[in-house]
């Protein structure tokens, strides 16, 4: 199906075309849903401690970065131009915001980070930077220029507010316009400059790194319980040079680390936890007044189950994630447990013709998903 808001590309198409390959510009092809934030609405985020928030403020050529928290009284000092408000996360606190997200899962979940707000005085922006990863730009109200240059490797200006480049020499200049749609691949340098005051909402994904993964895997293999020795070094002899390393302990450290070992099932374990364990800023949200066990099984056959925004579940094989924790399911629950990672939402009585309901409590208990009568 032809998707207006992808520039009348079908999702297929556009994977083809376009996807970590060029950008993709579409006029008028998203209506922003009812219930996104004002200004003070958004202000009210920012100075919330769960909330990921930044502030970016250009002086010239110079940007200046704070991270919230903030104040009221500092929200209420900025000055008429030249600042961005970003707000990461919005679809954690925003129903429509979630909504938004969930418009790109055609894109798999373990890929799709956060929607981003950012609203722009005249002026602002957080000057010329790259990302390392696939990013759709939706513009809300008001306008914004931005200037494109193909990726390759960038200068980046060292204690800068973000990836700044140095050298930036744009080949491309795109003006958005309320329902405007800009997707551009990882690596693409650009720079947004606010006309009026704009909102722009970024859609980001995930592209996990060697470096985050290798340490990932370290803290997996000492919780699991590295190899472990002790050395010793008998018949010693006086040292003629104290400072150096000797042969003996370089030995001995090899023959511990190569004795460290891990297998594919390690590596999917790992990843499945990673790829869903919750940012540090996170909380789950338990219910105030939770159901006693039974009525909740009594409601769970007549609702849907729907898994809070906070919450991911991603499955390979029959291993299951959730929140950074994994299961291994009985036969007959898998089937239903991978419909609800999928769709997100699953009438509760499959799921508890499955034998889910105890779990699906727990989960119930802790925040992870709430019940939603059916219409």
């Amino acid at each position: 199906m032809r998707e207006r808001w992808l520039g009348g590309l079908s999702t297929r198409e556009f994977l083809r075309r376009h996807w970590q390959k060029r950008p993709l510009l579409a006029r008028a092809g998203w209506s922003a849903p009812a219930g996104l934030p004002d200004a003070a609405r958004l202000f009210s985020l920012a100075v919330r401690s769960d909330v990921e928030s930044r502030l970016v403020t250009r002086r010239g050529e110079r940007w200046t970065g704070e991270h919230g928290p903030f104040t009221r009284a500092r929200l209420g000092r900025l000055p008429a131009r030249d600042w961005t408000l970003l707000v990461n996360g919005l679809n954690l606190h925003l129903a429509c915001a979630e909504q938004m997200l969930r418009r790109f899962d055609f894109v798999p979940q373990a890929r799709l980070d956060d929607v981003m707000v950012s609203l722009a005085a005249p002026g602002g922006g957080v000057g010329p930077h790259v990302d390392s990863y696939d990013v759709f730009l939706l513009q809300g109200p008001g306008r914004r220029v931005w200037r494109l240059e193909r990726a390759r490797r960038f200068r980046v200006i060292a204690d800068a507010p973000l990836k700044l480049i140095a050298d930036f020499r744009p080949d491309q200049e795109v003006l958005l316009e309320p329902g405007d749609l800009l997707y551009l691949p990882p690596g693409w340098g650009h720079d947004g400059v606010a006309l009026a005051p704009s909102w722009t909402y970024s859609i980001g994904f995930r592209a996990p790194r060697g470096a985050e993964l290798s340490l990932a895997m370290l803290d997996y293999l000492h919780e699991r319980g590295l190899p472990d020795a002790q050395y010793r070094d008998p018949g010693l002899a006086p040292a003629a040079h104290p400072a150096q390393i000797g042969a003996r302990m370089t030995d001995f450290a090899l023959r511990v680390t190569r004795r460290i070992r891990w297998t594919e099932r390690d590596v999917q374990r790992l990843l499945g936890r990673y790829l869903t364990l919750p940012k540090p800023q996170v909380t789950f949200r338990p219910p105030r007044r939770p159901l006693p066990r039974a009525a909740f099984l009594r409601r769970l056959a007549r609702s849907d189950v729907a898994l809070d925004a906070r919450s991911l579940l991603l499955y390979r094989g029959a291993r299951f994630f959730l929140n950074g924790e994994d299961f291994v399911p009985c036969a007959g629950q898998r089937g239903p447990l991978a419909a609800l990672a999928d769709r997100r939402r699953l009438a509760g009585a499959a799921l508890a013709r499955a034998g889910l309901g105890d779990r699906l409590y727990a989960w119930y208990r802790s925040g992870c998903l709430r019940l939603e009568l059916r219409t």
